[in-house]
Formats: structure tokens, C-alpha cells, sequence
């Protein structure tokens, strides 16, 4: 499996890349960002999956109707599909790693063996930060996601509303993505650490955070 590197645009700057963060502080300019991406990937034929809150589904794709991305000619042909994050990130109502990393995988597989040989994901974080507890659980999927992105052919793009972010949220983001969009500029980021490297750091802090049990006295 995997692909050439693929050069794809976004704020008007090529980059080739595949695994992208992106803080945006208001539907206007998400979508000033998002509509674009989506229309050069459907007319270089890629196929196009992105996952939102089920809630914002309508309005979701009112928006890329109204930038001017064919939504539902594109979802009759299959290169489009919208999916709740309900139905996936978290089937059951709580956020794991693991389930949604397998989930991705199981989609970036199926992509790869079809005919459009590429597929742009975006992802909207908004449910997961409002149904956590904390993000070490989000952070650990997000670290891993750089291992299994250059085994396919896809470009994924993370979507973050810098209004629901903490502060750890955001300088965790900035530590698993290598190219993040800020203040509607795409930037290489400086702040990126290595995969494995996040995720020893994010079991330290797992255990640093656990409470310690109490042993009985004899």
C-alpha cells in the first residue's frame, strides 16, 4: 500500500503533506479553507470523506453548497460522503483511540483498493473535546495517525475550533501535526514531535495523572 506524496493546496499554498491540523475560529473562515481543499479534490477525481458533529450534518453541507462545492451530484456518484462523528469517532458515545484509529485504517484501505486512488479526510474535533474528559486520549490517535498516513494514499486534515481548545489541547495539536493552519495561513510547524516520541511522553503523563492506591495495613 502507499502512494506518491501528493502536492494538495490549501490557503492558497501547495503542501505535501499528509496529515494537516487546522484551529479556526469561526465557520466563516473554516469554510473559506475547507471548500477549496474539497473542490481541487473532486475535480482531480480523488474521492472525499469528512466527518462532522451529526447535529451540524445540514449545515455542514449547506456551507460547501454555498461555496460552490456539488455536494449532492458528488455524494450520488460516491466521491463524497459525510458522516457523523457519533458514527464514528465514538459509536458508543466516548472517544478510544484504538477503536478510531482501526476505523481509519479500515477506511484508508478500502480507498486505497478503489479506482479514485486517493482520499482527502476531514475531520471535525469539536465532538470529541466536548465529550472528554481530557485529550490525552485524542492526542495518542492524532500521534499514531502519523504512522498510518504514509502507508496510503490520502490526505487527512484536522479540524479544530480554537474557541473549544485548552491550552494543552492546542500545544498537543501543534506536537502531532508537522503543518497546521493558523490565522488562515498554512504554516510548517516547528513544534512537531516525532510519533513515538508523543506518545511515551503521553503515557508519562497518563501515569504522573493516575491516582495512586491506597495499600492495606496488615
Amino acid at each position: 500500500m502507499g502512494g506518491t506524496l501528493r502536492e494538495v493546496t490549501l490557503c492558497g499554498q501547495p503542501v505535501a503533506c499528509q496529515h494537516i491540523c487546522m484551529f479556526t475560529e469561526s465557520e466563516d473562515e473554516q469554510y473559506r479553507i475547507l471548500n477549496p481543499f474539497f473542490q481541487e479534490g473532486l475535480a482531480a477525481g480523488e474521492e472525499i470523506l469528512t466527518i462532522v458533529d451529526a447535529a451540524r450534518r445540514d449545515r455542514h453541507a449547506d456551507c460547501m453548497r454555498e461555496g460552490g462545492v456539488p455536494v449532492d451530484a458528488s455524494i450520488a456518484n460516491g466521491q463524497m460522503r459525510i458522516l457523523a462523528s457519533e458514527e464514528t469517532y465514538g459509536r458508543d458515545g466516548t472517544f478510544a483511540a484504538e477503536r478510531m484509529y482501526a476505523l481509519l485504517e479500515e477506511v484508508l484501505t478500502e480507498a486505497s483498493r478503489g479506482a479514485r486512488g486517493w482520499l482527502r479526510v476531514s475531520g471535525d474535533a469539536g465532538w470529541i473535546l466536548r465529550t472528554m474528559q481530557g485529550g490525552d486520549e485524542l492526542m495518542a490517535y492524532e500521534a499514531k495517525v502519523n504512522q498510518l498516513a504514509p502507508r496510503h494514499p490520502c490526505t487527512l486534515l484536522c479540524v479544530y475550533d480554537i474557541n473549544e481548545c485548552s491550552g494543552q489541547v492546542i500545544g498537543d495539536a501543534l506536537a502531532t501535526h508537522s503543518h497546521v493552519i493558523l490565522g488562515g495561513r498554512l504554516h510548517e510547524n516547528p513544534h512537531y514531535v516525532e510519533p513515538l516520541e508523543f506518545l511515551q511522553k503521553v503515557a508519562l503523563r497518563r501515569k504522573r495523572s493516575s491516582p495512586v492506591k491506597a495499600h492495606a495495613v496488615s
